[in-house]
This record gives C-alpha cells, sequence and structure tokens, in this order.
C-alpha cells in the first residue's frame, strides 16, 4: 500500500484566532466569524453553495505537533490516545468544524462557526445534513460533561 498521499489546499481560512490558545474547543461554541477564501482554480466547485446553510470544513492544523500519540484533553487530567479525542496535536493534523454559511462573495465565503487558527489550509468543503451526519444519543464514554457546555 502506498503510504504517500499528496493533499491540496483549496483554499486558506482567515479567522480572528492567531495562536492556539485563541482557538475556542469547538467552533460552534463562539459568535465569530471567518472568511473561506477559495484559490481561483477551485472557484467553480462553489456552484450551487448558495442553496446549503451549513458546511464540513475539513482543514490541516499546519501549527500541531504531529508526534502526539497521547495527550490530555479539556475535560480530564488523564491522558488519552489521539484517536479517541479531537486534539489538533496529531499524525495527519486533519481537523473539521461545521460552519455556517453567513454570505458569498466571488471566491469568498463568511461563515460563523469555524476554530481554525489564521492562515489555516483549507483542504475541503462538504455540505453538512442533519439527516445524513447526524446520529442521535451518541458520545463518547469517556467524557465527563456534555462537549458544548
Amino acid at each position: 500500500m502506498n503510504q504517500e498521499f499528496n493533499l491540496k489546499a483549496i483554499g486558506v481560512i482567515h479567522s480572528p484566532f492567531i495562536n492556539p490558545e485563541d482557538a475556542p474547543r469547538q467552533g460552534r461554541l463562539v459568535a465569530q466569524t471567518a472568511q473561506l477564501e477559495i484559490f481561483p482554480e477551485y472557484q467553480a466547485g462553489l456552484k450551487d453553495i448558495d442553496g446549503i446553510s451549513h458546511l464540513i470544513v475539513l482543514y490541516w492544523c499546519d501549527r500541531a505537533d504531529r508526534n502526539v500519540l497521547q495527550t490530555i484533553t479539556r475535560f480530564g487530567p488523564e491522558e488519552k490516545g489521539v484517536f479517541a479525542c479531537r486534539s489538533p496535536g496529531r499524525p495527519n493534523p486533519i481537523a473539521f468544524c461545521v460552519a455556517q454559511i453567513l454570505d458569498l462573495k466571488d471566491n469568498i465565503l463568511l461563515v460563523q462557526g469555524v476554530d481554525a487558527l489564521d492562515n489555516s489550509p483549507l483542504l475541503d468543503l462538504k455540505p453538512y445534513s442533519s439527516c445524513l451526519d447526524s446520529i442521535e444519543g451518541v458520545g463518547l464514554a469517556w467524557m465527563n460533561k456534555d462537549a458544548t457546555q
């Protein structure tokens, strides 16, 4: 199996979060907006996006430590494996959030709900659908409080 993959950024995220400590633990918990700048060569991919209210935003945590396999989360003092949590530090620091589209002008999407650091590489956008993407009653057994609190 080929273990090399080539990812291409389709754009860049402009957010108010400059340093990792500035970023919220979940984007949907903040009111700040961000801009998703789609590179001109990918702008045609925005066709029909005006009929979508929310997007799954996939991005690269380019400032994350890629050597982390265990970490302490914000929910307790015990170390967890990175594949059991959403820590940005991990072998492949791919992150996602669900963002609400507020406006679209040319190749710039104004969104709310992004937790990415400013100038993070944007990898992909996918429409979010609550009937497809939400599974009611699912949680993390080790999490002792609701992730939205």
